[in-house]
């Protein structure tokens, strides 16, 4: 009864369903940043951005948060130094709601809230068990 009430059952998909969250959240990250990293005019834009909402030396700060964005897209992906890639994430998504979002409505700043949550809990899971990090020992299983 108790495993019918707690639904203990599902945990035997936790590696898939972290495995989803990591590939859903990661390709996100790399394919809004792509344009960025492939034309110098919306590079620009994005500079442009940041400069409209007061980020100290945008230039600079648009590439670091776009590379930030691609490098924690792809080791999501890959399930490799996730927990670095985690803090980088929840890094620049704070900086995201604190600098842009927080003004905006919740659909506005949803999405960097969700970002920041992910990065958190991968900062703090880990990549889990279908990944790269699992392969090279970094990350020890869990009981479950």
């Amino acid at each position: 009864m108790r495993d019918l009430l707690f639904l203990t059952s599902l945990r035997r998909g936790e590696d898939w369903a972290l495995l989803g969250l990591r590939l859903a959240a990661g390709l996100f990250l790399v394919h809004g940043v792509w344009d960025n990293i492939t034309s110098d005019e919306r590079m620009e834009e994005f500079v442009r951005f940041l400069a409209h909402h007061g980020f100290f030396e945008p230039g600079l700060l648009a590439r670091i948060s776009v590379w930030a964005q691609f490098f924690c897209g792809l080791a999501f992906v890959l399930g490799a130094l996730v927990r670095w890639a985690g803090l980088v994430c929840m890094f620049n998504f704070a900086v995201a709601l604190a600098m842009v979002h927080w003004q905006q409505d919740l659909r506005g700043w949803w999405p960097a809230l969700a970002l920041l949550g992910i990065g958190a809990l991968l900062a703090t899971h880990g990549a889990g068990r279908l990944s790269m990090d699992r392969l090279f020992g970094a990350e020890a299983v869990t009981s479950g």
